[in-house]
Formats: structure tokens, C-alpha cells, sequence
């Protein structure tokens, strides 16, 4: 069997990891629930556990893994909400041991927010807004810039040569290129201005409701992208209902951005590179041991029967008329 990176990544080394850092650990270790990266919540004698992320190797450079920090501990720094790594006493928060870059945080508890609450959606857009006032103030360097030749055209491309089962191959072929066809003169209207410092995969597992607030964490995605991108997750169920969710949000959101209403139009573009950014995600990651046994119906016959199906609702929604603020 082959091996993989995170074979080396014993409880022996995590801990020597921590310890390498600066902290002296009780030994106590917790797998937390991460599949791209590798996190622990670490016990620290006579102190409060921290988390622990180990990158996936070969995934994110030096460089982008700190510019994402330094993004976390800027929006730390306007008193927004954020999960920021830790700094040690010369202000480092990427660390390496036997070859890995790993961070350190502290535990935060909460659990996912209401998204059927309006209260808490204008809160989540109030909280987007401050992040998206901060994200706006320069670009990354070295972040992704969001597009859909990286999010959908490569990744339908890997999974139509290595993944999509034989019987269907045709039928993908054809439906990906009618939504390629559709979303690519869309993107045309994004223009430079648009594109801002987003947190990039902010749903409802990225961020902690506690007191009434959202407490941000993993900007492991982070990028620049239109403000849409870290809205649109929030929105679900029937269109009136997304609607009056938009609405809520986009009422928060304003108090602190301006959030352009022709950004609706990219909405079904984002939903549909998603949805195939995360079947080549697994797909991309299935020779790592934890992703056959988490997710066992990957790659079966039902997937990508479901997975076209999905495809196809959204060629039909990528045709309707956007959703307007009310």
C-alpha cells in the first residue's frame, strides 16, 4: 500500500510539533473534523488546550499560507471577530516540524448559526461587511484570484479523464461545456474593482455562533473574489425565501460596505463552480486514506448520477432571472 504525508503525523509528532513551538503539552489529543488539512485540539499543561493545523503538504506555499495569516490577524486587528493563528514572541505564526507548516490557534467553542434566524443573518451580514471593508483596502499578492478557468473548466476536465464513470462520460462532456458556455461570458463583467480580500469558503461550518456574534475561523481559502462569493452560502431553500435571506444580509452587509446589486448575477456561477470544484476535490484527494473511509459514497454510481442531476437543475437556474434586493 502506498503511503501518504500524513502517515509520518503521529500523536509522537504532533506533540513534538507543539512543543517546537513553545508550549509544553499535557499530552492530550483530539482529532477535530478536517479532511484538507490535518487539526488537533492539543492539551497544554496547567493552560487552556490550543488547535493545532498541520497544511497539507505541497497544497499552499510559504508565502500564501502567510498572507493568509497575516489577513486573519488584520481583521483581528479592526476587532472583527476572527480566529487569528498565534503569534510567538518574534511574531511567527507558520511553523515547521519534519516537514510540515503547521499554526497554531486558540480553542474557541460555538456552534454553527441559524441561517432560517433573519436576526442572525443581518448579523452575519454586518460581520461580512467589516471583513469585506478591510479585505478591500489592498490585494493579495500571492492568494488565488477566483476564476472559473481554475474552479470549473480544470476541474471538469480532471474528472472527466480520471473519474467520470465511462456510461456517462458524453453526457458530461456536453452538459459541463453548455455550463462553461454560460458562466464564462458571465464572468467577463467581473472587473478588476470587484475583486476583493474574501474569506472565500465562509458556510455555515466556518464560522461559530456564540452571544449573539460570529466568530469567524479558517481562512484556509481565503482569495480574491467578488463580495458575492462570501454571501451566497448563506442563502437556501425556496427563491422567496432566499429572497428575504438576502435581503437581511445585504441590510447588515451595507452598514459597513456597499454591496453592488449586479453581483447577483454571478450567484448560480459561484454555486455551479462549487459544485464541481468539490467532486474533483474528492476526487483529487482519494489516495488519502481518510477520504474513502469519511466520505464511502464518493465514486459510487448514485454520486454521479445525483452529481449530473445537480448540474443540470443549475444549466436551468443559470437561465432564470437572478435575485433582486427587495
Amino acid at each position: 500500500m502506498n503511503s501518504h504525508p500524513y502517515d509520518a503525523l503521529t500523536p509522537d509528532a504532533i506533540i513534538q510539533a507543539v512543543e517546537s513551538a513553545g508550549f509544553y503539552s499535557d499530552a492530550r489529543l483530539l482529532a477535530l473534523n478536517s479532511y484538507e488539512n490535518r487539526v488537533y485540539q492539543v492539551g497544554i499543561e496547567d493552560a487552556t488546550p490550543v488547535i493545532a493545523k498541520f497544511y497539507r503538504p505541497e497544497r499552499w506555499r510559504r508565502e500564501q499560507i502567510e498572507e493568509e495569516h497575516r489577513f486573519s490577524r488584520e481583521l483581528a486587528d479592526a476587532d472583527i471577530s476572527v480566529v487569528a493563528p498565534i503569534a510567538n514572541d518574534d511574531g511567527e505564526t507558520l511553523h515547521e516540524f519534519e516537514g510540515f507548516l503547521f499554526a497554531l490557534f486558540p480553542r474557541r467553542g460555538g456552534y454553527p448559526p441559524e441561517l432560517d434566524n433573519l436576526d442572525n443573518l443581518l448579523v452575519l451580514g454586518r460581520t461580512i461587511g467589516r471583513i469585506h471593508r478591510v479585505g478591500a483596502a489592498t490585494a493579495f499578492q500571492h492568494r488565488p484570484v477566483m476564476h472559473p478557468q481554475d474552479m470549473l473548466v480544470e476541474n471538469r476536465d480532471y474528472l472527466l479523464e480520471r473519474f467520470i464513470p465511462d456510461y456517462l462520460r458524453d453526457a458530461y462532456a456536453t452538459l459541463t461545456r453548455d455550463l462553461i458556455d454560460r458562466i464564462l461570458p458571465l464572468w467577463e463583467d467581473v472587473r478588476p474593482e470587484d475583486l476583493i480580500r474574501t474569506h472565500g469558503d465562509c458556510h455555515v461550518g466556518n464560522i461559530l455562533w456564540r452571544d449573539d456574534c460570529a466568530h469567524i475561523v479558517d481562512l484556509d481559502d481565503c482569495c480574491m473574489a467578488p463580495a458575492i462569493q462570501d454571501l451566497w452560502m448563506m442563502l437556501s431553500g425556496e427563491r422567496h425565501e432566499r429572497q428575504l435571506q438576502l435581503a437581511e444580509i445585504v441590510a447588515g452587509y451595507d452598514e459597513f460596505g456597499n454591496f453592488e446589486p449586479r453581483q447577483l448575477r454571478w450567484l448560480e456561477a459561484l454555486r455551479t463552480m462549487r459544485i464541481v470544484r468539490y467532486a474533483a476535490w474528492l476526487a483529487r484527494r482519494w489516495d488519502d486514506p481518510a477520504f474513502p473511509r469519511s466520505f464511502p459514497w464518493f465514486n459510487t454510481e448514485r454520486y454521479w448520477a445525483d452529481h449530473v442531476l445537480e448540474l443540470r437543475e443549475q444549466l436551468g437556474a443559470l437561465d432564470e432571472p437572478p435575485l433582486q434586493l427587495l
